[in-house]
C-alpha cells in the first residue's frame, strides 16, 4: 500500500515538473519566434509535439506557431497542415490562420484557394479593424502580383480607410507587385494564453526573401518572455480605447468569524489592486470585508454599469480574494458571515460564481469580462463539509470572457506572508507595465508565481476573448 502511494507521488511530480518543462520549451520557442529564429521554432516544437506525456493544451498554440514558421521557411504544405491542424483544435485565431493559408496557397500557385482564405481571414477579422486592413492590404499585394489592378486598388482604399492611424497602409503605394507591409498580428503564444506577436508576412513577389520587423518598444522592467506591442501602435490604441468604458468590482474578505478564521492578505490584495486598477482608466467599486448582502448589492450595482455601457465598448473586470470553495461543480465565494454547518449551508450562504457573476457579466453590454479569483485556499469548514473539493473547479466561460485563478483547478494557495498573497503581489508588478495584451500579464504573473514559490503554485487561466485588450499603454 505505502510503495504504491509512493509510486503515485513520484508519478504526480514527475508529471507537473514535465508539464513545467513543456511551458518553458514553449516559451522559449515563442522569443526564437520573435527573433525569426524559424528552424529553431520548428526543432523545438516538433519534439514537444513528439511526446506522448506532453502538455496538450499547448498543442493548439504549438501547431499554430510551427506552421507560421513553415511558412516563413517556404515549406508551405507543411505550413497547411500545422495551420489546419490548429484550427481543428480550436484555435481563436482563424484570422491569421486563414490569412497565412491564403499566403501558402498563393506560394503553391493555387489562385482560387489563396482567394477563399483570404475572404476566410477577412470574415474573421470583422471585430478587429487593426487586423483586417492589413489583411487588406496585403489581399491588394496578391491581386497587384495576379494583374487585377482594379482589386488591388480597391482593397488598399478599404485597407486605410479602415484603419487610418496605420502609417504603414497609409503610406503604402501599388508598384507593381511590390506593396509592403508590415503586420503586427495578434495571436496565441501560450497554452492557454493569447499575444500580441509581430508577424511579417512574406512578398512572394521577387523580393519575398526581404523582410524587415517593425520596431518593438522596450521596456528595461519587463521580463524577457513576455513580447511587447509594437510602439508605432501604441497611438492608435489610445485612441481605440478613448471611448470605452471600464468597470470594476473588486472584493477583499480577511475577517471572517472565529470558526473560520482571519486572512491577512485578501483585504489589502483588493485595496492594492483598485488602486492599480484606477490607473488603467477602470471605474472602481472596491468593499472590503462584505456580508452576503453587501456581495449581492455589489454584484447588482455592477451589472447595472455594465448594462448601461455602450455596447462593444465596455469592459468589466471582477476581482475576489478571500475564502472559495468549490461544492458540487460549482464555485463559491465566502462572505464574512458566512455561519456553515452543514453542507447545504453552502448553497445558501455562500455567493455562487458561476450563476450570480459570470452570468450576470455576460449578460450586460461587454465586449469583454474579466474574472480574477484569488480564492484557492484550504476549505474553511472542514468539520462539516467532507464532499467540498479542494481549490476551485475549472468554469464554463462564453465568448468574451477571460477567468483567472491564483492556481490550477482543484489546487490551493497559501496567503502569503507580507502585505500581498503571492499572487496579487505578483499580479499587481505585472499590471503596472505599461503595453502588455491581458495574456502577457497573466503569463507573466504565472511565471513568477512558479519561480517565487519553487514550482509549487500554477495559476491558471481560461480564456475566450476576441480582440485585444491592454490595462495599460505608454
Amino acid at each position: 500500500m505505502k510503495q504504491a502511494l509512493f509510486s503515485l507521488i513520484v508519478l504526480v511530480i514527475v508529471s507537473t515538473l514535465g508539464l513545467a518543462q513543456d511551458f518553458k520549451e514553449f516559451d522559449e520557442g515563442v522569443a526564437k519566434f520573435k527573433q525569426k529564429d524559424y528552424d529553431a521554432v520548428i526543432e523545438s516544437f516538433s519534439q514537444i509535439l513528439s511526446n506522448p506525456a506532453h502538455n496538450k493544451r499547448l498543442d493548439e498554440d504549438l501547431y499554430f506557431y510551427r506552421g507560421q514558421s513553415y511558412y516563413h521557411k517556404d515549406e508551405y504544405k507543411k505550413s497547411l497542415d500545422d495551420l489546419d491542424q490548429s484550427i481543428l483544435l480550436k484555435h481563436y485565431n482563424l484570422a491569421v490562420i486563414h490569412w497565412y493559408k491564403a499566403r501558402c496557397y498563393d506560394g503553391l500557385g493555387k489562385k482560387s484557394d489563396a482567394e477563399s482564405n483570404y475572404k476566410e481571414a477577412l470574415s474573421y477579422s470583422d471585430k478587429n479593424k487593426k487586423v483586417k486592413a492589413q489583411i487588406l492590404a496585403d489581399r491588394a499585394q496578391f491581386h497587384a502580383k495576379h494583374g487585377d489592378k482594379q482589386a488591388a486598388e480597391a482593397d488598399l482604399a478599404l485597407a486605410k480607410s479602415t484603419d487610418p492611424a496605420n502609417k504603414e497602409i497609409a503610406a503604402t503605394t501599388l508598384h507593381g507587385s511590390n506593396l509592403k507591409v508590415a503586420a503586427t498580428v495578434p495571436s496565441r503564444t501560450a497554452g492557454e494564453e493569447k499575444k500580441t506577436t509581430q508577424v511579417i508576412v512574406k512578398n512572394n513577389a521577387s523580393d519575398s526573401k526581404k523582410q524587415q520587423a517593425a520596431p518593438a518598444a522596450s521596456n528595461p522592467n519587463q521580463s524577457t518572455a513576455v513580447q511587447q506591442v509594437n510602439t508605432g501602435l501604441v497611438p492608435a490604441l489610445a485612441t481605440a480605447y478613448k471611448d470605452e468604458k471600464r468597470y470594476a468590482l473588486v472584493i477583499g474578505n480577511s475577517n471572517y468569524n472565529k470558526d473560520i478564521g482571519v486572512l491577512k492578505n485578501p483585504a489589502n490584495d483588493a485595496t492594492d489592486v483598485a488602486t492599480e486598477l484606477r490607473k488603467s482608466n477602470f471605474e472602481v467599486q472596491l468593499i472590503t470585508n462584505c456580508t452576503y448582502v453587501q456581495l449581492r448589492e455589489a454584484m447588482r450595482k455592477f451589472h447595472e454599469k455594465l448594462t448601461n455601457g455602450p455596447r462593444d465598448q465596455t469592459v468589466g473586470l471582477f476581482y475576489y480574494a478571500g475564502h472559495g470553495v468549490q461544492y458540487q461543480d460549482e464555485n463559491y465565494l465566502v462572505p464574512i458571515d458566512a455561519d456553515v454547518k452543514f453542507e447545504d449551508d453552502i448553497t445558501r450562504m455562500c455567493f455562487p460564481v458561476q450563476r450570480m457573476v459570470l452570468a450576470n457579466m455576460e449578460r450586460s453590454n461587454s465586449r469583454m469580462n474579466i474574472v480574477i479569483l484569488d480564492a484557492c485556499r484550504n476549505n474553511p469548514f472542514p468539520a462539516t463539509t467532507r464532499s467540498v473539493s479542494a481549490g476551485l473547479g475549472e468554469m464554463k466561460r462564453a465568448r468574451g470572457s477571460f477567468i483567472a485563478y491564483a492556481t490550477s483547478p482543484g489546487s490551493v494557495a497559501s496567503d502569503g506572508a507580507g502585505r500581498n498573497g503571492l499572487y496579487t503581489q505578483e499580479l499587481i508588478k505585472a499590471l503596472k507595465k505599461p503595453n502588455l495584451t491581458i495574456e502577457q500579464v497573466f503569463k507573466d504573473v504565472r511565471m513568477n508565481v512558479l519561480r517565487l514559490s519553487g514550482d509549487k503554485q500554477y495559476t491558471w487561466d481560461s480564456s475566450n476573448i476576441i480582440g485585444e485588450f491592454y490595462f495599460k499603454l505608454q
